[in-house]
Parts: structure tokens; C-alpha cells; sequence
């Protein structure tokens, strides 16, 4: 007699289901008896048709791209951990005794090596104040390091070691990222974690946060790739292998109001990151306007409160002489509420706007004095040397 085909597939599904029960039975007595009643079952029922398995399954696409997905970061991390180094800040030092010898504060971050003669991109936040720098190869190496140059404006600061002590990473094209690509966090969490790899996604583009009063560094990535104390001046890179980004900094909280965020990381793109450094290395400082004041960043607020009747502006508390602010009739006491016909605002503050231009440009500035208002034009100096 020939198998009824409905029965026996109805067959085949039950059998299966009942073994998926046994194996979910605890312990060896439910896998037992689940399989017993599939053995009783197959005693009882017809002869099952045979079943062709010269068409290979198809792969579970999800579980297909994950595999691709997990491929892809290790071979972005193989590619470039070699490169990532632990940079050690020595800052001032205690007075030394014969027991306890050096006792210099130290302080570290990581950084990326970027050339084959050594230079190394960081924070300028990681190498600041530095007495003695040293960096952490990969290898776990130990070197000596020297400053190269910082710009704490763009946080960022150029260090070398000897050259071809490790390989050096190539940048990528920061402009071609999209929320939701995949990016990795490489660098020293609490100092000691060296080569510590951590895995999200660019969460937006363009963004701004306040790092100096009045000043907002600008075109930030934001990911949620987990980015701890340590993993400053580190590289966010993506599935090529390619640095896309420096991590500066994390957000973990909301002010006074006791919010808890994570997830909220920041990186400088690659794309300001190398117009940055190529000026470091060749240099030593990034060439930037100066206007010559000292000048505390006033919101309505603080406006108020002062009985100052302006919305957002620039408070002139000094005028350095014969600076480029002194020759165009600056005082103290005034404020600057806009340039160039631009009004400032919590999105477009002072120095931001003062840092768009370059040595030599010449600006309008609108100014406050008392019940009147100015317009000044300035030619903006270069600055000083610190």
C-alpha cells in the first residue's frame, strides 16, 4: 500500500514538533522522553517518503549578514590596531625623593600613527600641560614622544615617535559617511585597556558642542560606539580600515538635572582632522585670526543680570594695546553683538565666527556702547605665539 503524502507530512511536522518539546523537557529525563514518544510514533505510523536533499538550503539571510557584518570589523580592526598607541602625559612633577623617585602626575589617552616618520595624531586635550610624553605601541612597547603641535580649538595635537616604530593608518572620507554606517572605537579605556575595540554606528552628522565659553567646536560625527575616559584622540573607524574620525569627547549627563545618557559620542571628522594636522606637522600651530581682547561670552541671562540690554554677545572686559581691536576703536565695556551683519546667537557665538576668517580679512563688527550702536571695521591680525 502507498503512503497517503498528506499523512506523512503531517507525520513528519508532528514528529518534529514533539522532539523540539523533548529537547526543551529538563535535563537528560526530557530529551529522553520527548525522543521516546517520537520513537513510539514512528513505530505507529505509515512508512514516511523519502526526502530529496540535492537542493542545498538556502542560507538564513539575517544570519548571513551578521557573519559579513562581524568579518567586516575584524578585518577593519586587523588592519589597523597595529597603528593605535596609549599616549602617557607626565605633567608636572612633585619634588622627587630617593624612595618614591619620580612623582610626576600622569594622565593618558590614546592616539593614531599617521606617517611613516612617526607622527602621531591625538587630543590636544591628552597632551596638554605635558612635562614628558611617552607612548604604548600595540606591541606594548614603550617610547618616548615629542610635541609636535596642539590647536586646543579643534582639540586636536600632532606628537612623533621614531620613525617606522609602527605601521601608519590611512584616513578615510569622513564627507561619505551616513547615519546608521558601521564605525569602531579602537583605544585605552582607563589607560590600561590598550587596544580595547568597541563597535556602533555614525548617529548623526554636523553636530556642535560647547568645549571653551563662547565657543562650540563645530561638524562633529556623533556615534554610539561605547567611548570611555582613555579613548580620547583615538581613531572611529570604518569597515575599511580607514580612520574616519577622532573620538574627543562623551556626553553622559544633562547638566544639574541628573539625566543619565549613553550612547553619545563624538568625533572630529577625518576630513578637518588632516587639514588640521597637515598644518601641526609642517608648523607647529594652526594659523588663526586675532582680534586682541579678552571677553566673556554673555546669554540673556547673564545679560540680565548685569542690566545689559542685549540678547547674546561678546563683553569686552580688556583691550590688549596696539592689537588690531585697539586700532579700530575698541574699549572695554563694550559688548559685540554681531559681525559682518550676522546678529550672534547660541548657534552662530562669537569665536566661531571670528574663527571663519584668516589673517589679513577685514570684518565689520557691530558694537553696544551704552544706549548706542557701532559699526567698526577691524583687520584681523595672525596671533600671537603662546
Amino acid at each position: 500500500m502507498q503512503p497517503n503524502p498528506a499523512l506523512t507530512r503531517r507525520t513528519i511536522t508532528i514528529i518534529g514538533l514533539v522532539v523540539a518539546a523533548g529537547l526543551t523537557l529538563s535535563g537528560a529525563f526530557g530529551a529522553a522522553a520527548g525522543g521516546a514518544v517520537a520513537y513510539l510514533m514512528l513505530q505507529n505510523s505509515p512508512p514516511a517518503a523519502s526526502v530529496s536533499t540535492s537542493e542545498p538550503a538556502e542560507p538564513v539571510p539575517a544570519r548571513a549578514q551578521a557573519a559579513a557584518a562581524t568579518e567586516g570589523v575584524s578585518q577593519a580592526v586587523s588592519t589597523l590596531a597595529p597603528s593605535v598607541v596609549t599616549v602617557v602625559n607626565y605633567l608636572d612633577a612633585a619634588p622627587a625623593s630617593a624612595l618614591q623617585g619620580d612623582q610626576a602626575t600622569k594622565a593618558s589617552g590614546s592616539g593614531v600613527v599617521i606617517s611613516a616618520q612617526g607622527h602621531i595624531v591625538t587630543n590636544a586635550h591628552v597632551v596638554e600641560g605635558s612635562r614628558r610624553l611617552e607612548v604604548v605601541l600595540a606591541d606594548g612597547k614603550t617610547l618616548p614622544a615629542q610635541w609636535v603641535g596642539s590647536d586646543p580649538f579643534a582639540d586636536l595635537a600632532v606628537i612623533k615617535i621614531e620613525a617606522g616604530a609602527a605601521p601608519a593608518a590611512a584616513f578615510g572620507d569622513s564627507d561619505g559617511l551616513l547615519p546608521g554606517d558601521t564605525v569602531i572605537a579602537i583605544g585605552s579605556p582607563l589607560g590600561d585597556l590598550t587596544n580595547t575595540v568597541t563597535v556602533g554606528v555614525v548617529s548623526a552628522m554636523n553636530r556642535s558642542l560647547e568645549i571653551i565659553s563662547g565657543y562650540q567646536m563645530e561638524n562633529l560625527l556623533q556615534t554610539d560606539a561605547a567611548i570611555n575616559r582613555g579613548n580620547s584622540g583615538g581613531p572611529l573607524v570604518d569597515l575599511r580600515g580607514e580612520v574616519v574620525g577622532i573620538n574627543t569627547l562623551v556626553v553622559r549627563g544633562s547638566g544639574s538635572s541628573g539625566v543619565v545618557a549613553e550612547g553619545l559620542g563624538f568625533a572630529i571628522p577625518s576630513n578637518t582632522v588632516k587639514v588640521i594636522v597637515d598644518q601641526l606637522t609642517t608648523q607647529g600651530v594652526v594659523v588663526r585670526p586675532y582680534l586682541g581682547i579678552r571677553w566673556e561670552w554673555l546669554t540673556p541671562d547673564v545679560a540680565a543680570a548685569n542690566g545689559l540690554d542685549v540678547s547674546y554677545g561678546a563683553y569686552i572686559t580688556e583691550v590688549t594695546p596696539r592689537s588690531p581691536a585697539a586700532d579700530s576703536g575698541l574699549r572695554q565695556g563694550d559688548v559685540l553683538v554681531g559681525m559682518d551683519g550676522t546678529p550672534f546667537g547660541e548657534a552662530n557665538p562669537f569665536l566661531n565666527q571670528l574663527l571663519k576668517h584668516a589673517p589679513g580679512d577685514s570684518v565689520t563688527l557691530v558694537v553696544r556702547r551704552g544706549d548706542n550702536e557701532l559699526q567698526l571695521k577691524v583687520t584681523l591680525a595672525e596671533r600671537p605665539s603662546l
